[in-house]
This record gives C-alpha cells, structure tokens and sequence, in this order.
C-alpha cells in the first residue's frame, strides 16, 4: 500500500633521449631548491565546482543520519572521468544528465523516508509536532535549520529555512501526515546543487588588498573532503562559523585535530585508492580455468591488503612513503594465502614476507600483478606502463592504430614474454613507448597474471634483469630499490595530493613553485606522509584563490613525456 509519503512523490517532478631529458631537467630545477625556502609568496589554487564522489556521499549521510540509513542506499552520483591521474580531479570536470539526476532523487527519496520513519524519527529529529497528522512549521523549521547546515555545509539563511519549512508545510496539509511532509523538505535539500556538488566560494583577502580567499565554509569543506573524504562535522563548522578557521592558530589547530583524528584513515584510504586506480577492481576479472583460485572476493582482499598496508605504514607507524616499495610487510587474507602460497589463516593478520622472499613492495602484491594483467596471462607493458603513470606521474601515449604484428607471428615459437617483446620492439613506431615500459615489467615476470609465484615461462627459466632510467639491476629487490629512490617517486605523490587536496589537475604554469616547496618540506620531513598532509593543508595555497579560469590549470607534469613521445 502507498504511504502518504508515496503518494505525494509520484505527484512532485616517447624517444629515450627525450624521455631522460625531460627527467633530468625535473631533477635539475627540484635540487636548485633551497632547504630553507619559503612559501611562494603569490601561491593559490582555483576556484572549483566539483561533484561529490559515491563514497563521499555515503559518507556525508552516513555522518548526518547514521551508517545503516547510508547503508541502505547505493550512492547515485555519476561515474567520474580520470583526470591526470585522478578521479577526484575528474569530478571538477563533469555533468550530470537527466537521468542521473533522476537517480539522485530517488536515493535522496529513500534517505528521507528513512529518516522520518518510526525508526530513526525519535533520535534524528529534534522535536515532536504538535500533531504528526498536522503541519508544524515551527518543528519542521528546527530539524531543516540543523539537518541542512550540515547537508549544505553552511548555515542556512533564515529565508531558506522558512521556504523549506513551507514545502514541508503544504505537503503535511496535503497528506495530513507532519512527517511524510518533512520528508518531502528533506528530500528537497537532498537534491540540491549545494549538496550534490562542493561549491567553492570566494570573499575578498584582508592580508591582499584586491585578492581572494575561500570564505571559511568553503575552506572547511576543502579541508573535510581532503583529509576525511567526508563531509564537515559541527566542530569544523562551528572553527569556520566562529573566525577561528582564518586565523593562522585556529587553522593549525583545526588541522591538527584533523590528523589526529580516527577519520584520518578514511581519508588516506580514499586518496590512496583512488592515486593507485583501484576503481579498476570493479570491472578486473581472471580466467577462472587459468586462474581457478582468484575469485571477485581475492581480488576485493587484494585491493584490501594494499589499502591495509598503506595505511598501516604511513599512518599507523608514520614511516617513509618510499619505503612502501620495499617493505615486506602487510597483512594477509585466507583467500590471498592461497595466491601467495603460504599457510592460511582466518580473518586479517598481519604478515612479514621472510627476508629471502622474492616480494617485496607494493610492485610484488596481488592488486597491482593481478590489476595490471591480461584476463590470462601476464603484461610486462601493462605493469611497466602502471609504474610509470601511477608513481612516476609520467604519461605513456596510447599505442599507435593499427600496429602491425606480422614480425611477431612469423617469428615462431617464442617461449618467454622477453622474446616476444624484442621482436615487438623493433617496430620503429613502438619501440619508443615500450623503451620506458617493459624493462620495468620484465623484471616482475616471476609473477603470473594472477601474482603467483613461477621461476619459469614454457619451461624457460626467466631473465628478470632490467635497467629504470639508468639505474640497472637483476632482480625484483634490484627494482623495488631502484623505485624507491626515484627522485620522482616523492614528486609525484607531492603532485597527486596537492591535486587531490585543491580538487582538480596541477598546472606548471602556476603550481611550479608550490611543488616545488612542497616536495622540500616532504624531503626534510623524512617522508612521511601526515606531514605532508599538514604542509598542504596549512598552506597559502590551499586557501587562497587566483583569478585564472580553471580551463587554464589542465598543463600537467605527465604531459613532458607524453609531449616526447611519437
């Protein structure tokens, strides 16, 4: 049967040479830094719009009204455009058709009635009507004050308050029930502009005279969404509502209750996720007769296992992000223990890789063997292309159309993926792109296309050596180290968080300095990631706002190497 609350909704509407000198020039201009510079004085970040991502929808109503109504609800925001190396870079560039505004308001629709019901009622809604078959503009006005200051992420004016009171009013009136009109307000709110997408506003810089800044709200968002992936809580709110958040010793404090914070992890876990690309696990799948033992719950423990170990390392232990490509330790699953081959155990445990073990880094875990695989057999392009794009920030082109592969049919029984990459490589028009790719990939071929394992190929014993832009070695260790003190390792990750903390793409044109500043203060830090976090968070550059258009930003580190390329 139709409730009140029903009805009254079906009614509402690259050549080598050029590759390494590209390198080498970014190496050159990071050393020139002084280890005692400053802030560049004029540094600011763009004004942005940017959709909220699923999780941080979830998020936000899982805060509000409680992780069993946020449960109950898949997040209906659209699906996000890859954007130099980032989704939530992609969400300042994105639409939103029709029919997923459709979507939106149906999720907004099963959150409200959720919230209304005689579940949830008594404990979410401050007040009790004066009759529940009755409109009570008073008590509708107090829940809408209170639910949408922290749904919008600002206070509501008061005239925005008495209309949404007067839509839950006349919808009472209509269904004479105070709650399925509540709902019908409540669900407005939900598929607002401001809700669904992290608006940036602008007030005028007291400390720079014809400048700007984000206004205290829009700064609490940034700083919500960058280290929580969630929404602000009434705390940051009230820093923002109070003057405290503009001050340098408010900020700082904000800040560092922010980072020490249990919701922390949510939000390294949120970045980490996304600056690896694990929203690819929800399409991967392996040959269940290749691969019988990799199933969608191994790969989901895979992905986990990295999020753990990242986690654990950076936060938990606050050890050198460099070190997470050669560290052996993690946790392990039951179902990854039959991938990696050791005893298995119930539930998460945390597990040390013995010191003769070939893993060793993240390179060497399931979820970036497996993710960077074909459905049945391994990729050393694919895992050497990962490498370069998601730690490096080096952009690989796409290969050319219409390759020609007649030199490798013709060339017979080739047993190793070493062979049959060097008679692939001698095709001028690819030699280039797999220059910077499969020396890296050849080196993790002891691992199959699952991760597993295999000192051999067809029964030819593997050659594992391989060189990372003029750093040889002879195995995966030799990899891993080589990784690991790659200048442009922590540069990267410098470039991706400050991209991810401003919400959208870096641009040399502007952010030069800035990451260059950064990546300094990263490096006299000893690495660790929560002072990087502070560093951004804290800086200039995070709230203040410059004029260029946002169009003008898209100019990125990876587009050296992609500019060298054929």
């Amino acid at each position: 049967m139709l409730t009140h609350y029903d009805k009254l909704r079906s009614r509402s509407a690259p050549g080598r040479l050029l590759l390494m000198a590209a390198f080498l020039a970014t190496v050159v201009f990071l050393a020139n830094c002084s280890s005692d510079s400053a802030e560049p004085a004029n540094s600011a970040s763009s004004l942005r719009v940017r959709l909220l991502t699923g999780q941080q929808y979830s998020n936000m109503i899982a805060q509000i009204f409680g992780v069993d109504i946020s449960d109950s609800v898949a997040a209906p925001l659209p699906p996000l455009t890859r954007t130099d190396g980032l989704l939530a870079s992609g969400a300042a560039f994105v639409g939103v058709t029709s029919d997923q505004i459709q979507q939106i308001q149906q999720a907004a629709a099963t959150v409200a009635a959720k919230v209304v019901d005689e579940t949830h009622r008594d404990f979410l809604i401050p007040c009790k009507p004066v009759s529940s078959s009755e409109a009570d503009s008073a008590c509708a006005a107090r829940f809408l004050r209170v639910a949408g200051r922290l749904l919008y992420r600002r206070p509501l004016h008061e005239t925005k308050v008495a209309e949404l009171a007067a839509v839950a009013d006349a919808a009472a009136d209509q269904a004479a029930d105070f709650y399925a009109g509540l709902a019908i307000a409540l669900e407005a709110m939900l598929i607002g502009p401001e809700v669904v997408f992290i608006v940036d506003v602008a007030e005028p810089d007291p400390e720079r005279p014809g400048q700007q800044r984000l206004d205290a709200y829009s700064l609490a968002s940034r700083l919500s969404f960058f280290l929580w992936n969630a929404a602000p809580d009434d705390e940051l709110l009230l820093a923002a509502e109070s003057g405290e958040l503009q001050t340098s010793e408010g900020l700082r404090r904000v800040v560092d209750r922010m980072l020490t914070s249990a919701r922390l992890e949510d939000g390294v876990r949120a970045f980490f996720d996304d600056m690896m690309a694990f929203d690819e696990f929800g399409s991967l799948a392996k040959d269940p007769v290749v691969y019988p033992m990799v199933t969608g719950a191994t790969l989901a423990d895979a992905r986990e296992q990295t999020l753990r170990t990242v986690v654990d390392h950076v936060i938990t232990r606050n050890q050198d992000y460099r070190d997470l490509f050669t560290t052996r330790s993690t946790f392990m699953s039951m179902n990854l223990a039959a991938v990696y081959g050791i005893p298995a155990s119930n539930g998460w445990i945390a597990y040390d890789f013995p010191r003769d073990s070939i893993r060793s880094g993240l390179l060497t875990q399931v979820s970036f063997l497996a993710a960077h695989s074909h459905a049945v057999r391994s990729s050393p392009t694919l895992r050497g292309k990962a490498l370069r794009e998601l730690f490096l920030c080096q952009k690989v082109p796409a290969p050319p159309p219409n390759v020609d592969f007649s030199l490798l049919e013709d060339a017979g029984d080739l047993k190793t993926a070493r062979e049959r990459l060097k008679i692939h490589s001698t095709n001028p028009s690819c030699a280039g792109c797999h220059l910077i790719t499969d020396p890296m990939g050849l080196a993790l071929e002891n691992f199959d296309g699952a991760g597993r394992y295999r000192a051999t190929e067809n029964g030819v014993e593997l050659d594992i050596s391989g060189e990372l832009d003029g750093t040889l070695y002879d195995d995966v260790d030799g990899l891993a180290t080589a990784l690991r003190n790659h200048p442009k390792l922590p540069y990267c990750l410098v470039n991706r968080m400050y991209a991810y903390g401003t919400g959208g793409p870096v641009s040399l044109r502007y952010d030069r300095e800035i990451l260059a500043y950064f990546l300094q203060r990263f490096s006299g830090h000893g690495y660790k990631v929560p002072d990087l976090l502070r560093d951004i968070a804290l800086s200039q550059a995070f709230s203040r706002v410059r004029a260029a258009p946002v169009a003008d930003t898209v100019e990125t580190q990876p587009r050296q190497i992609a500019l060298s390329q054929p």
